[in-house]
Parts: structure tokens; sequence; C-alpha cells
């Protein structure tokens, strides 16, 4: 028997509740609050933001882990982040361009490779044809490829996730065919040098998956927006955005509330009727959008337990959580250009085997690869005068650290992270150890502690084709399982990323309006 919704602490009905202020439920808040429905959103720290939050050590502010959006674009070319952020939320952040795309080194003596990426479609032809002659018109047709994708992509979203099959058909029959195969499939069909796929490949570390069970659908539209509309970061840290969004909510007069974990989220007859917090607070709603996980609040959350459908479980269950993040933040006592620090983005793999560096996520040996950028290199003002910032990331999967011994923890942290370190050096040839003024540490463990999801997994779930973009667009009426309850961010239909968590937010905020205005609850 559910109990009742009574004696609140806040003496309030509402719309809707946010669970969460990571990239998602704040876009879900602010575009809920700016269409005049009345939201709280629950955030169980004292900071919004959840990943995408910034930290001081000493002299240093660092990023805690943007490293880069990919549909952001110029003005003269805007993404979809750049018309969400200024079009639909009227926000003005500044951002800055990121040079080129990234600096490839794979450290394999027997495939050596050092290579610096450019952004735009002809230079990155041109980059290619230069590396591995004869691959011009292999990546030329890879390119017309992920631009018909990208274009199905936007037709399906435009029409709301109803598109007209004659016209799928007639016009995106090239995305029919390559949506069920895997990046190296799709690769090898268009006869792609194995140099060269080497190359296009080295987004991959974005997804979490090998090669060989990454998606093409979801990995070429993401290096597409890379290719045409380059790559972005904001000025001040994306806590900087995270921020905009905070005052937004409230100046459109949604509440936010800190130190707000929510415990349960109350259903009748298979319908959200409102949230309990730890702080005692019993809401009143009948939506609810959460930016935790539909593992954790399926469950965890949902109260009574017997309205969680078998079917929420079982699909659930299927999903596999994605690798996590082990980060070394680096507050340097000497510039980049001292240093010999060229480049932002830079992707250093032991092998161009990513099946073998994915194992090696299992382990808690050092990892095979890592993404590390300089933050200086595109905001000089970002550390003071003579310093730079060096943020480096390794991936483990979420179970590696769960038996780690808290006798062990800092020991093996250490040693990872110095690992991290020697390998950088060796491949840029730099120096950076004596220059070494602040460095903070965070493991899996970390992010677990810090967001609550199962071993700190940052990627959401992992996208094999059976479960990445299209399959789960294509699945979400079926996937409704509890009325009034909708998912954002990183482990919703939109799959993980920056930019696809922000855009889940609001995807989750107009399915929730939507049948607000069917029932006639908004205010």
């Amino acid at each position: 028997m559910v109990e009742e919704i009574s004696d609140q602490i806040l003496k309030e009905d509402f719309d809707a509740v946010v669970i969460g202020g990571g990239n998602g439920g704040l876009i879900a808040a602010a575009q809920l609050a700016i269409e005049g429905a009345k939201v709280v959103l629950c955030e169980q720290h004292n900071l919004l933001g959840g990943f995408a939050t910034s930290f001081v050590r000493g002299r240093f502010e660092f990023e805690g882990t943007l490293h880069e959006l990919c549909d952001y674009g110029p003005k003269s070319n805007k993404g979809a982040i750049r018309k969400l952020f200024e079009e639909d939320l009227g926000l003005n952040i500044e951002f800055v361009e990121i040079p080129e795309a990234f600096r490839l080194i794979i450290n394999d003596p027997n495939e050596k490779l050092d290579v610096l990426v450019p952004f735009g479609r002809e230079e990155y032809i041109t980059m290619m044809e230069r590396e591995v002659p004869g691959s011009e018109e292999s990546i030329r047709n890879y390119i017309l490829l992920s631009e018909e994708i990208t274009n199905a992509i936007s037709y399906i979203t435009e029409s709301e996730g109803n598109p007209e099959k004659d016209i799928l058909i007639a016009n995106y029959k090239n995305f029919l065919k390559t949506a069920p195969y895997t990046l190296d499939e799709v690769n090898d069909a268009l006869k792609i040098p194995k140099k060269a796929q080497n190359i296009l490949d080295a987004y991959w570390c974005y997804i979490g998956i090998p090669t060989s069970r990454a998606n093409f659908t979801f990995y070429a539209a993401m290096h597409y927006y890379f290719l045409i509309r380059k790559a972005y970061v904001p000025k001040y840290r994306s806590h900087g955005y995270t921020a905009a969004l905070e005052s937004l909510i409230r100046e459109k007069g949604g509440k936010i509330l800190y130190n707000t974990k929510v415990n349960k989220v109350i259903v009748k007859d298979r319908q959200v009727i409102g949230v309990e917090t730890n702080q005692g607070d019993k809401i009143k709603t009948n939506h609810v959008i959460s930016n935790a996980s539909p593992t954790l609040v399926y469950n965890n959350l949902i109260f009574p337990k017997n309205e969680v459908p078998k079917q929420a479980l079982k699909t659930m269950n299927a999903r596999r959580h994605a690798i996590s993040c082990f980060v070394v933040y680096l507050g340097l006592n000497a510039s980049a250009e001292e240093l010999g620090i060229e480049n932002y983005s830079y992707h250093i793999y032991d092998t161009t085997n990513t099946e073998e560096i994915y194992e090696s996520f299992k382990t808690l040996n050092p990892p095979k690869a890592q993404a590390t950028i300089c933050l200086n290199k595109v905001n000089p003002d970002c550390s003071p005068p003579g310093t730079c910032i060096l943020t480096i990331t390794a991936f483990f999967l979420p179970e590696a650290w769960k038996d780690v011994s808290s006798e062990d923890y800092f020991n093996l942290k250490n040693k990872i992270a110095r690992h991290l370190i020697n390998t950088f050096e060796f491949a840029t040839k730099t120096s950076i150890r004596e220059h070494i003024e602040e460095i903070e540490i965070a493991t899996p463990q970390t992010l677990a502690r810090y967001t609550g999801t199962f071993g700190g997994s940052a990627y959401g779930y992992e996208t094999d084709p059976w479960d990445s973009f299209m399959p789960r667009l294509m699945e979400m009426n079926n996937e409704k399982y509890i009325k009034g309850l909708e998912f954002c961010g990183g482990f919703s239909a939109n799959c993980q990323s920056y930019t696809n968590a922000l855009l889940s937010g609001q995807i989750a905020a107009f399915l929730t309006l939507q049948e607000l205005n069917e029932t006639g609850d908004s205010e």
C-alpha cells in the first residue's frame, strides 16, 4: 500500500521534480522553468553540474571532466548545443575554439604513428592522403556516408521520433543499411586502408568500447560533427555554464534544493505521484525527470517495489555499464611553451588493437590508452602566467576497482598516475615531472562517491549496435514503464557524452511538457 503524500516540509505541489543537477537535469529544469512549469530540482551536493564541474587546488582551477564539445560550432554554422544555449535558453556563455582535432601518437614499435589531425572536411582528406597515400577515395566515401547519417538523424529528430518510412528509404537508404553494423565492418566494406582506419577511429575512446563492437552510426555522427563544426570548450570551465543555468532556473521561477537526495520515487498504479527526499520532504508531483540512471531508479528508488515492472528490470540489467575514468590533474609551474607541449589534445595509445586496449580496462594494470589535454593551448589565461594545466585521462571498467582495499588504494593510484605521466613524457618528448606544483588524482572510486553512478561509470551504458542511439530511440515509448517518469543524462536514450546529455535534458523536458499539456496539470 502506498503511503499518502502529506505533512510536507515543502508545502507545495510541483508540475515536475528533477532528480540530479548534472548536464541533463540542469537543461531539463531550465527548459521547464522557461515554459512556465512549476519545477524543483533536487541536487545531492552543494554544487550543481555532476561531472560538469571544476575545483581549485592552490593556484589552479581544474576542469572536472570536459575535454571538448563536438556539436557547438561557430556562429556561421551553429551546432545543436550552441542553438540550445543561445536560441532556446537565451544564455550568453563564452566558448573558445580548439584549433585542431588532436595529435594521435601510437607507441607500438611495429605500428608507430605520430600525426596531427585537423578539423575541416578537405583538410582532413588532405591529411589522410598525405599519411596514407591512396586513401582519398575511401575517406571521401566515408565522409559522405557520415553526412547522410547526420542528415537522417536530424530528420528523425525533427519528426519527433516518428519518421515516414518512405522518406527514410528514398533519402537515407545508406543510413538504414549501415545502422546495424559496427565501425570495423563499415570501414572494411568501404575498403579504407588499415593505417587510415587507425587515424579515423582515434575518437573511439570517447565511445569506450572496441571498434569491433562500436556502433557505426553513433561513431560516424560524432566524428562528422567534430569535422564540420570543430570542437569548443567553455572559457570558464564547465562550471561557468552550470552556474548560468542555475541562475536561469531561479530567474524563471524554478526551485533548487541543495544537499537533497531523492530517496523514493513514489508510484501508484504505474503512475508517479510524488517523491521523498533525505531531508524528509514529501513532494507531490505526477512528473519526475531523472538524471540518475534507470538502473539506480528501478532498483533502488521506486516505492513500493511491487510497482517496478519486471520488464524494466530485465531491460536495465541487460545493459552494461560503460567505462569510468582515471584522471591525473597537474598544475605545472612552467608554461606549455617552456615545456614543449605543442598541442591541446593528445590521444596516446600503446597499440592500434582496440580490443587489447579495452581488455586492459578490466585490470588494475596501467591502461594502454590516455586522452590528455593542455587547457592553456586554447585558453591561455586559465592559469597564472608562467604556468599551465595538464589533465591526463585514462579508463577502467567499473568493476576493476571494486575489490581494491583501503590499504592498497593510495599506492595503486599513485603507481598508475606515475605510469601515465611517464607515457606522456615518452610520447611527446617532454619533461614535466619536475615542474609539478599541484597534483590531484581521481579514480573510478572518486567518481562513484561523487556522482553515485555504479563504479563511477562516466559513459552511461555501453553502445553496442543492438543498444546504441537508434535502437534506444526506437524503443523509447516501449521502455516507458511508469507514467510520468522520464530520463536524461548519459544513461538516457541519447547515449553518453556531454553533448548528448545536454540535449537529452531538453528532450525529457519537452516530453514532460507534452504530458502536462495533455492532462492540463500545468499552471
